[in-house]
C-alpha cells in the first residue's frame, strides 16, 4: 500500500472511531445495580444517572439485580455484550472483597470488567433504632459487654462492608454480638428500624432515616467526621481504634468495551462531578467526590482488593 493510501486508511479509522464516540449512545443504556433498591449502591447510581442521561442524550435504565453479595448482578454485567449499552455500578463487595470470600465467583473482577470512572466513597456509620436506649456508641458497647451473645447486628450480607466494619469493631472492643446477614442494605435497614436487629454499620443511605429520627447515628468509621453528620464522632474520638470502613461506587463495563465509549462516559462523569449541583448532592449523601481516569480507578480497585485480603482473613468470614 502506498504512503498516501496508508495515511488515508489511518485517517478513515480515526474518523470512524471519532464518529462512533460522538454517536454513542443511540439507544437507552442499562446500568446494573447488583443490590436491591434503596441501599447505597442504588442511591449513588440514581444520583449520577440523571445528569449522565442528560449529557448522553439517552435514558439510563437502572436494573436492580441483587443477591449473593452483589455477585449475581456483577456476573450479569460481566457477561453482557461489550457495546457500552450495559454498564455496572461497581462497589466494594463484588469488586474487591468477594474474591477473598467466595470459592467461585462466576466472573473475574479484573479480567471480565473494565473500570471507567470512580464516582464516590462514603463511610460506614454505626446506627441503632430510633427508640434504642443507647444514645452513644460507648453506651451501646457497654450494653453488649454486659449481655454477651444477646445483642445482634445486621449487614448487607456475609463479607459486605457492614459485616467487615463490624468485625473491626468486635476486634477492637472484644464485644460478643451475633451477625444477621441480609440480601442487601435496604432489608437490613428495614429490620433495624423495626427493632429486629440492634445495630448496623450502615452506608450513608441511612441519613434520611437518621434525619427522620427512625435511626440514631452513634459513630462514623472514618478518620475524620463526616460533613453530613458533623455532631457524630469518629470511633477514634471515642478511643476505639482500627475501625475504618467505607463503601465506594464507580461505573464499570464488560471487558472489551470500545475505548471511545470508555472515554466518553469518563469525560461526562468527570464533568458532572465538577458541578456545584453534584458536589452538593454527594455532600448531602455523605459522599466524597470521586473522578479521575480509568487508570486511576483501576489502581484504586487493585489497592482495595489487596487491602481486603487481610481484613477478610482476620474476620474469619466465609461463604461456602
Amino acid at each position: 500500500m502506498g504512503k498516501i493510501h496508508w495515511v488515508a486508511a489511518a485517517l478513515s479509522l480515526l474518523f470512524a472511531a471519532s464518529a462512533h464516540a460522538q454517536s454513542y449512545p443511540t439507544q437507552p443504556v442499562k446500568l446494573i445495580v447488583p443490590w436491591p433498591p434503596g441501599g447505597g449502591v442504588d442511591t449513588s447510581a440514581r444520583i449520577i444517572s440523571q445528569p449522565l442521561s442528560e449529557r448522553l442524550g439517552q435514558s439510563i435504565v437502572i436494573d436492580n439485580r441483587g443477591g449473593a453479595g452483589g455477585n449475581i448482578g456483577t456476573e450479569l454485567a460481566a457477561r453482557a455484550r461489550p457495546d457500552g449499552y450495559t454498564l455496572l455500578m461497581g462497589s466494594v463487595s463484588p469488586n474487591a472483597i468477594n474474591v477473598h470470600l467466595y470459592p467461585r465467583l462466576g466472573f473475574d473482577p479484573v479480567k471480565d470488567l473494565t473500570p471507567i470512572v470512580f464516582v464516590t466513597t462514603v463511610p460506614n456509620i454505626l446506627v441503632v433504632p430510633g427508640n434504642a436506649q443507647a444514645n452513644t456508641a460507648l453506651e451501646l458497647i457497654a450494653h453488649a459487654k454486659s449481655n454477651p451473645g444477646r445483642v445482634n447486628y445486621g449487614s448487607g450480607g456475609v463479607g459486605s462492608s457492614q459485616h467487615l466494619a463490624t468485625a473491626m469493631l468486635i476486634a477492637s472492643t472484644g464485644i460478643n454480638i451475633v451477625h444477621v446477614p441480609y440480601k442487601g442494605t435496604s432489608p437490613a435497614e428495614i429490620d433495624l428500624m423495626a427493632g429486629h436487629v440492634s445495630m448496623l454499620l450502615d452506608t450513608t443511605a441511612c441519613l434520611p432515616f437518621v434525619a427522620a429520627s427512625r435511626m440514631k447515628a452513634l459513630a462514623v468509621a472514618s478518620k475524620a467526621r463526616n460533613p453530613a453528620l458533623p455532631n457524630v464522632p469518629t470511633f477514634d474520638e471515642l478511643g476505639i481504634s482500627g475501625v475504618y470502613s467505607s463503601s465506594w461506587y464507580g461505573i464499570m463495563a464488560p471487558a472489551g468495551v470500545p475505548p471511545e465509549v470508555v472515554d466518553r462516559i469518563n469525560t461526562e462523569v468527570n464533568a458532572i462531578l465538577k458541578t456545584p449541583e453534584m458536589r452538593k448532592r454527594l455532600a448531602d449523601f455523605g459522599g466524597e467526590v470521586g473522578g479521575g481516569s480509568p487508570a486511576d480507578f483501576a489502581k484504586f480497585l487493585a489497592s482495595e482488593t489487596a487491602r481486603y485480603a487481610d481484613i477478610v482473613k482476620a474476620s474469619g468470614a466465609k461463604v461456602e
